[in-house]
C-alpha cells in the first residue's frame, strides 16, 4: 500500500465517522445517561421495580454505544497514527490498515443500524406470515424458500423460532404459514421485509425447463407486550375452533384446538394450531391480533407512513420490493433501496443483512 492510499483511507472513514457521530449525537446520550443515573438515586427508585429494571436496561444500552463509539474512534485515531510514522519512516509495513479499514466499516454499519432501531416498537418480537401468490406450486414452493431464508436468518442471529400455522402446499411448498421471531429487536430488523418478492427461475416444476416468474408475499407485524394498550372489544371477535391439520403431538390431530380469529371491523383473520391446547392457540392467536391491530394504529398517523415499509409497498402482485433472479443470470435486488448482490446463494441461506441495513438507512429518522 502507498501512502496516498493511506491518506484516502483516512479521508474516507474520517467522512464516515463525522456521520456517525451526527447520527448517535455521543454528548447528547452522556447527558442522557446522567439524567438517568439522578433517577437511580431517588429514594423510591425501587418502588416501582418493572421500572428500574427498564432504567437499568436503557442506562447499559447507551453505555454499549459509547463504548462501541470510542472503538470505532480508537481504530480511526490508529491508522493516523500509522500515517504520521510512515512519513517519518517509509518503509514501516502499513498492510494492517486495509484490516482496520474493514473492521472499522463493519463496527461503524453494525452501530449505526442499533441506532436507528429506535422506535417504541422496534424492540419487539417479529410475527412473520407467508402467502403464495398466484401460480399454484410454483408460488407455494417460493413462498417456503422465503420461509427457509427467514429461518436461517433469524438462526444466525441466535433468535428463537415458533411454528404458529402452517399448511402444506398441494404438491410441494406452502400454502400459508405464521412464524414468530423471538429475540431483541427482531421487529426492528425484519419490519424492512414486509413485502412482494419476485423470483426468477427455471422451474423445476415444468418438465419444459421454461422461465418462471413467481411471487409470495410476508407479512411482518411486532408481537407486542402489555405496556401498549389497545382497546379490543369481546364482540369486535369472532373465534372458531377446528381438528388442527398439522403435525404434532398425540393429542394436536384428535381434538378441536386449533383456534381461528376474526377482528370484525378489520377482517383480520388469524389462525394458530401449533400447541395441543386450544387455551394456549387462543392466546397465541390474539398476540398475533394486538400486532396486526398495532400497526394498522401506526399506519393512520401521517409522520409514521414514511417509516413503516408496509406503507411504502403496497402488498400486491407486482408491486414487489425485491426481485431474486435464478436465470438467465443471478442476482438479488432491493427496489426500494437498490442494493443488490449476484450472490443468490447466500442470500437465500439467510445472509440479508446488506439488504435489511440499506433499507434502515434509508428510511429511519
Amino acid at each position: 500500500m502507498l501512502i496516498s492510499d493511506l491518506k484516502q483511507i483516512i479521508a474516507e472513514l474520517e467522512s464516515d465517522f463525522w456521520d456517525l457521530k451526527a447520527t448517535l449525537d455521543p454528548e447528547k446520550i452522556k447527558q442522557n445517561i446522567s439524567i438517568l443515573d439522578l433517577e437511580t438515586a431517588k429514594p423510591d427508585f425501587w418502588s416501582d421495580s418493572k421500572k428500574a429494571q427498564d432504567i437499568f436496561v436503557e442506562i447499559n444500552e447507551k453505555k454499549a454505544f459509547l463504548s462501541a463509539y470510542n472503538d470505532i474512534k480508537e481504530i480511526l485515531d490508529t491508522i493516523k497514527v500509522m500515517y504520521e510514522l510512515v512519513q517519518i519512516d517509509e518503509t514501516m509495513d502499513i498492510a494492517d490498515a486495509e484490516r482496520l479499514k474493514r473492521d472499522f466499516r463493519e463496527k461503524t454499519a453494525s452501530l449505526r443500524v442499533k441506532v436507528l432501531l429506535n422506535k417504541p416498537y422496534d424492540k419487539f418480537n417479529a410475527i412473520l406470515d407467508f402467502h403464495p401468490g398466484s401460480g399454484g406450486t410454483e408460488s407455494q414452493d417460493w413462498a417456503q424458500m422465503l420461509l427457509r431464508m427467514y429461518t436461517r436468518w433469524a438462526e444466525s442471529k441466535k433468535y428463537k423460532i415458533t411454528i404458529l400455522d402452517y399448511e402444506d402446499g398441494e404438491e410441494a411448498g406452502l400454502k400459508s404459514a405464521t412464524i414468530l421471531v423471538a429475540g431483541k429487536n427482531a421487529y426492528g430488523y425484519l419490519k424492512a421485509e414486509s413485502g412482494v418478492h419476485r423470483l426468477v427461475r427455471i422451474s423445476p416444476f415444468d418438465s419444459a425447463a421454461r422461465r418462471h416468474t413467481s411471487f409470495a408475499s410476508v407479512s411482518v407485524v411486532p408481537e407486542i407486550d402489555e405496556s401498549i394498550v389497545l382497546d379490543i372489544k369481546d364482540e369486535d371477535l369472532k373465534i372458531d375452533v377446528y381438528r388442527s391439520s398439522g403435525n404434532g403431538g398425540q393429542s394436536v390431530n384428535t381434538t378441536d384446538s386449533a383456534v381461528r380469529i376474526t377482528h370484525l371491523p378489520t377482517k383480520i383473520v388469524v389462525t394458530c394450531q401449533n400447541e395441543r391446547s386450544q387455551i394456549q392457540n387462543r392466546e397465541t392467536a390474539m398476540k398475533i391480533i394486538r400486532g396486526k391491530l398495532y400497526q394498522l394504529e401506526l399506519e393512520k398517523k401521517q409522520h409514521e407512513l414514511d417509516e413503516l415499509m408496509t406503507n411504502k409497498v403496497s402488498n400486491s402482485w407486482g408491486s414487489q420490493i425485491r426481485s431474486y433472479v435464478f436465470c438467465p443470470y443471478t442476482m438479488v435486488k432491493d427496489h426500494r433501496t437498490d442494493a443488490e448482490t449476484g450472490n443468490v446463494e447466500k442470500v437465500m441461506n439467510g445472509d440479508i443483512d446488506e439488504f435489511i441495513t440499506a433499507y434502515l438507512v434509508k428510511y429511519s429518522k
